[in-house]
Parts: C-alpha cells; structure tokens; sequence
C-alpha cells in the first residue's frame, strides 16, 4: 500500500522545485507584507478591532446552533429559502436539484464550494460550470487547484495565462496583464447574461437579517448574485454572527488582513430582488434574481465547536495572513493543504475529511508559531497542531520515521531508555 506521508512529503519537495510557483510566491508574499504594514500604520485602530472581533466570534460559536436556526428563519421572512447541508453530499445535492441540468452555471470564489467538491457534481448532471473570479478562472482552465485563498492562481504566470487563452478559449492575446484582464472581461461578461444560475459563497451572514456579505474587488460577484435569475449561495456555518454590526466589524478585519485597504465592493444581499413601489406592497423578482436559496452547511463544524481543544478553528475568517507568514506554504503553496491550506487548513481538513486526510498536513507543520502572531484573531493553531498530532498517534497514524522511533522506544531498543507504558 502506498505511504500517504511519502507521497505527500514529496508532492511539497517537487513543489519547492517549481520556478513559477516559488516567483509567484516570492512577489506576493512581498507584496502582501508591505500592503499590510501600510494599512496597519494608516488605520491604528484595526487592532483593536480585532480583539472585537475575536470576541464576536468566540460568542457566536458559543451559540452556533441558534445563530443557524435565526439566519435561516431570517432569510426565509426575507423572502428567500434556507437549508441545512449536514455533510458534503447533502449540500451538493441540495444545491442540485435546484440547478437541475442542462443549466449554465456562473460561479463566484467560494472556499465552501471547493470543499464540498461542487463543481465535478454540478457538470455530472449535464451542466456547464464557469469561474468567474479570475485567478479560479485561470485555475480552471489550467486544471489545477487554487494555491490561496485570496490569489489562487499565483503560480501561473502571465505567459501561462496567455498561453491558456490562446489553448482553452482560442484567443491569442499578449502576455500583458491589462490584455489578459481585457479578455477575461469580454468572455465572461456574456456567461453572466447567459447563465440560469449564480452560485457564490459569503464572507458573513448576519443572523438577524439573514443578510449575506460578498467581499470583492473584482464585480464578478455582482453579477453572479445579480443577472441570472436564481442566485444559489452556500455558507459555511461558522460564518454567521449575530448582527449586522458584527458582521461589519468581521468585513473590516477580514479585508484589511488580506492586504487591502478597502476592497471595491462589499455586497449586502438580503433576499432575492424585490420592490414595493406600487402601493407599497412586495413584489419578488425585479431586475435582480427571483430566486435566492441559501445552503447552510455543517460538514464536522458542530463537532468542532463541541471541541474544547478545536473551537478555536471556528473563528478563522479567511483573510489567508497566516499563510503569508508560513515557511512550509512559502515554498509548496497550496500544496501545504487540500482544499484548506497551511496549519489551520489541517484543523479543518479533519473535521470536513477525516483525520487521516489531515494527519500528513500535521506533520508538515514546523510549529514556528508565526500563523499565530500573524492571525488577527490570534487563534493557537501550534497548539491545536500538536494536539491533532497526540490524536493521529492514537490511531497510528504517524511517519514512517516517527512510527519506527515510537516502536524503538516501547521496546527498549532507544538509546534513551524506554518510554511510559
């Protein structure tokens, strides 16, 4: 049988290997650093903000089982319709049977989608899928993965890019930023028009009002939750927050610590479009879509907030800061994880896989503690780390290196004696 941790801990070699990938890296992480370090000193106040907003998150957790049952009961008085997904499955098939098939489906950046492997379902039942973001829209036609959670293509390079143009959409473009953009704009600006249905994820939901928020620089998410008639969004639980404040406060944090001062839009969607022009009463589906359903999903996150030792995993707010600061997702990227990347992305790859899926991502860990001081919310994940690894050994799930040294130990052949019993 093949050695997942052999296989895995060479996938992140050959990834240190790759010139794209460690440029892409290079630049953005530089980037990121001095972007940040400009907001920072601009707007002092955000620290403070931070530790509010790791209160808002700690209570909300607290509460997560009525904070569902409230934004679902608000998007629903809002005119909207509410599920909730217990597992992947569930969600991908809730989410089809409102697509059906033969659809065209526009989709926005969505975390909650990848996990819950969305897109290969949705093109099982006959339709067409398109990204609409466009690092996941390189990332789909390269067929790759996404190597971040706010860059996902930074391991393609522009010549690459054009490349792709010219191979998946048979248009030849220069190898020029604005270009490719240019091309983007125009052949996905049709697919918004054209599409049946809009699938996008949240940043927040705020439980009193079932409002979502959509955090964006690009206007992709715009259309997508705006043009075509059905609007389908599907939301981690642990991004709903009590009010609308709060869920304000969270937007701030989150954009801020993804390295930008203030993102270009920031949508509010509370239920699908409506007026109550005429006499003041409601009419559904204006110019906007007529349709908004909102998939709750669970998928191990009630278990985590039952864990006194993983809770914490619960307050991240996918701002991706963390990874910037990761000597191990500083060489492999994206490959320093599955669908969550880095330290934190092993916390989560246990709950929404299973622990031996994550138990390769525990071990590459250097537990620097530098995720910790760079997370605005400062969530120990060296801690929660080590405690993934005490549970991976219980189940015998260990390096091969570090198996062999356990056995010596427990038979007296160590140098060092031989462990407890």
């Amino acid at each position: 049988m093949p050695d997942p941790f052999s296989s895995y801990f060479g996938l992140l070699l050959e990834s240190s290997r790759d010139r794209d990938l460690r440029t892409g890296l290079r630049r953005t992480i530089a980037s990121y650093r001095r972007n940040l370090g400009e907001i920072l000193a601009r707007y002092p106040g955000t620290r403070d903000l931070c530790r509010e907003v790791r209160k808002i998150k700690e209570e909300a957790v607290a509460e997560l089982d009525e904070l569902v049952r409230a934004a679902a009961d608000s998007i629903e008085e809002s005119g909207g319709r509410a599920y909730v997904a217990r597992d992947a499955r569930e969600a991908r098939e809730i989410v089809g049977k409102i697509v059906g098939s033969g659809k065209l489906v526009v989709k926005s950046k969505s975390l909650t989608s990848e996990e819950v492997e969305l897109n290969p379902y949705l093109e099982s039942l006959g339709n067409e899928v398109v990204e609409t973001d466009l690092g996941e829209f390189i990332v789909q036609l390269a067929g790759t993965k996404p190597m971040h959670l706010v860059i996902p293509a930074l391991h393609v390079p522009k010549e690459r890019v054009a490349e792709l143009f010219a191979e998946k959409l048979g248009i030849r473009v220069r190898a020029e930023v604005g270009d490719l953009v240019r091309v983007a704009r125009e052949y996905l600006r049709e697919k918004y028009f054209e599409a049946d249905v809009g699938i996008s994820g949240a940043n927040v939901v705020a439980a009193e009002t079932g409002s979502l928020f959509v955090i964006e620089n690009e206007g992709n998410a715009r259309f997508v939750t705006n043009a075509p008639p059905v609007h389908v969004a599907l939301v981690g639980i642990e991004k709903i927050v009590p009010t609308l404040t709060d869920a304000m406060k969270v937007c701030e944090v989150a954009f801020r610590y993804a390295g930008f001062r203030v993102p270009t839009y920031i949508s509010v969607i509370s239920g699908p479009s409506k007026t109550g022009d005429i006499e003041l009463e409601v009419a559904y589906g204006v110019h906007g879509p007529e349709e908004l359903h909102v998939v709750l999903l669970d998928n191990g996150r009630m278990e985590m907030a039952a864990d006194p030792a993983f809770r914490e995993a619960l307050y991240c707010i996918r701002c991706g800061g963390c990874l910037m600061e990761c000597p191990v997702f500083g060489v492999a990227a994206g490959n320093f994880g599955l669908k969550y990347f880095g330290g934190i992305g092993a916390v989560w790859t246990a709950f929404t896989e299973s622990l031996e899926a994550a138990a390769p991502l525990a071990f590459s860990c250097t537990l620097c503690g530098r995720c910790r001081e760079a997370c605005p919310l400062e969530i120990d994940v060296p801690r929660m780390i080590l405690e993934l690894r005490r549970r991976c050994a219980e189940r015998g799930l260990l390096p091969r290196e570090l198996a062999e040294a356990r056995d010596r130990i427990l038979e007296g052949r160590s140098p060092y004696g031989r462990g407890p019993t």
